[in-house]
């Protein structure tokens, strides 16, 4: 199999619409010869991910939850937070929360590329932009 790259623009719509559409390119569930147990060749590159934003009030009141294992050991940092320090976590566990939790998910995240700015390491010409405004 060929492999295909598609670019996401994070900053064109909100978080939860691009993430859904990486997923499923992941996923390879745009093509006609889908098989949901086997890892498609697809590579999802995203960029300006330091620009991506949520839609109402969200920005202000959503949270990210991490548990140490030990009793009292949660932590929760917001969303400005999160997209201050690196906003590629973000984007990552978005898109890892919309593919199934099996076998097959580190190999479909390991072709999520994301990048905080607009320039990225792959060849242009090769490279099938996803609408997603």
């Amino acid at each position: 199999m060929e492999t295909k790259y598609y670019l996401i623009d994070a900053s064109k719509s909100p978080l939860g619409r691009f993430s859904t559409q990486a997923a499923v390119l992941l996923m390879g569930k745009n093509d006609p010869n889908y098989a949901p147990n086997v890892v498609a060749n697809n590579v999802v590159i995203v960029i300006n991910s330091d620009k991506l934003y949520l839609t109402g009030t969200k920005e202000l009141s959503k949270k990210y939850y991490r548990h140490s294992g030990y009793p009292g050991g949660i932590k929760e940092r917001d969303f400005a937070d999160m997209k201050k320090n690196d906003s590629t976590e973000i984007v990552k566990k978005a898109v890892r929360g919309m593919i199934p939790h099996n076998r097959l998910e580190s190999d479909l995240l390991k072709h999520l590329k994301i990048f905080k700015g607009n320039d990225h390491t792959f060849v242009k010409e090769k490279i099938e932009e996803v609408n997603n405004g």
